[in-house]
């Protein structure tokens, strides 16, 4: 059986960067929530703030040191598999890429540094400036990255020049209206798929009856950040559709499964998109409220896949039900968050076990959103790479055979499997040990086994 090597690029570059993704994904919300521990421990001086902060602490290395090595892996492909795509659009796509290590990065590296080995050479207030400024390394780094994406979702600020795209308005690619959506979309989603972890580890621990103290900052502020945060996930994430039905109506028509032009605009909420016969199996809609959902007009007109060429079109299952997934999550998150503070108001978080087995099996929900929000906005700008200037058939390295990706595809794999399993099975041992070290239940309950991890000691002593 022949496979095409376009297709195979596809599934190696949409492997490595689904595994990529959900490190910085998690590790640019940590780096904030760090940063907010640190803060409460440098302004309060509470002892428990240093035990929280040591904790995660020590899951954000593994998670920062596998998001590295899986980035530089995605990055050899641009040269290996996709080599036309980097001499057609290198001019622009270079510069954003190297801004990301040369700035972002290297501010993250330089001062992550301190903040592994620093603590007891340098002051507590240059400690916490450490901090914030991984921090804010991380949000720079997300910035340069969904700069260049953006700009591959909708090509703004250029000129072709002998079949190259040259840039002509760095402003416009770097701040333009469509970048000012997308990337704080990106960022709170990493900061809910934080918040969404921390409150899950706390209700863990509060349901074995383990670290109470520790397990109640991270339930209480997990879900207070939440709380926050999600309905602002979701007014941007309403501007994110506004912007696709306004410059990639043949995405948008997928994310519906809409086949016909409506005005207004029907809405489906679940079916299955059957390409062959252009229409929807099983379908679950409601009538004329499509438009109003997606525009807030109840008149908008909504253009159907039938208004585009049918090799322009994209494929249409994975970029439907991924929103959806999507949504879904979101909900899932509003709901818990909103209900977890309701309880905590009434005094009945920590003993509602119901609550907590719900807000404990929940600790994904925020990975799965991004992973589906990625796959809707890259499956959906299917068949170009550069929406509009470069179809992804021609992207590809023309020498590339099948057997080639075929070998490096099952070492991705294995490497992968290998690599991120070991790293994911010591996240989890961190997660079981807790902020003190192995389980030790509360007022003496059976099966203590206190055992001291490095550390311990000083705390004991008071050197917190």
């Amino acid at each position: 059986m022949e496979f095409d090597p376009v297709i195979l690029s596809r599934l190696q570059f949409a492997f490595v960067v689904s595994f990529h993704i959900i490190f910085p994904a998690f590790t640019i919300g940590l780096a904030a929530w760090l940063s907010t521990i640190e803060g409460m421990r440098f302004f309060t001086g509470k002892p428990v703030y240093r035990r929280v902060f040591d904790f995660w602490l020590r899951i954000f290395a593994v998670s920062f040191a596998m998001g590295v090595v899986t980035g530089i892996v995605m990055a050899f492909q641009f040269g290996t598999n996709w080599s036309v795509l980097a001499e057609k659009t290198g001019s622009i796509q270079g510069p954003l890429l190297g801004y990301e290590s040369f700035t972002a990065f290297m501010l993250e590296a330089t001062f992550f540094g301190v903040m592994l080995v620093g603590r007891q050479r340098v002051s507590p207030g240059f400690y916490l400036f450490a901090c914030c400024m991984v921090t804010l390394g991380t949000m720079f780094s997300s910035f340069w990255i969904l700069a260049n994406n953006t700009w591959m979702q909708v090509p703004v600020g250029y000129e072709i020049v002998d079949g190259r795209i040259i840039p002509t308005d760095w402003k416009e690619i770097v701040l333009g209206s469509i970048m000012m959506i997308r990337w704080p979309h990106m960022l709170l989603g990493a900061f809910l798929t934080t918040a969404m972890c921390v409150a899950a580890t706390g209700a863990w621990y509060v349901l074995r009856n383990v670290h109470r103290e520790e397990a109640r900052v991270m339930l209480h502020w997990g879900l207070g950040l939440a709380a926050v945060l999600i309905p602002v996930q979701m007014f941007f994430g309403h501007l994110a559709g506004l912007y696709v039905y306004e410059h990639q109506p043949e995405k948008f028509a997928a994310i519906e499964a809409r086949w016909e032009d409506e005005t207004p605009g029907s809405e489906v909420w679940i079916a299955w998109p059957d390409r062959e016969q252009k229409r929807n199996l099983f379908a679950i809609q409601t009538p004329g409220i499509g438009s109003l959902i997606a525009t807030g007009s109840w008149d908008a007109p909504m253009k159907g896949l039938e208004s585009f060429p049918e090799e322009d079109w994209p494929p249409v299952v994975i970029p439907f039900f991924g929103f959806r997934i999507m949504v879904g999550m979101g909900l899932l998150m509003l709901g818990i968050s909103w209900l977890g503070n309701l309880l905590r108001l009434r005094g009945r978080l920590e003993s509602n076990r119901l609550f907590l087995w719900g807000t404990f099996l929940a600790f994904p929900s925020g990975f799965i959103a991004v992973l589906t929000g990625w796959y809707t906005a890259e499956v959906g700008r299917q068949p170009w790479v550069v929406y509009g200037l470069l179809r992804t058939s021609d992207a590809v390295t023309p020498s590339l055979t099948t057997g080639d990706v075929v070998i490096s595809l099952i070492l991705y794999i294995l490497v992968y499997f290998i690599f991120v399993s070991f790293g994911i099975w010591y996240i989890y041992k961190l997660l079981r040990a807790g902020p003190m070290g192995p389980v030790q239940p509360v007022d003496g309950a059976p099966g203590a086994r206190p055992l001291a991890f490095a550390g311990d000691a000083d705390r004991r002593q008071g050197r917190d």
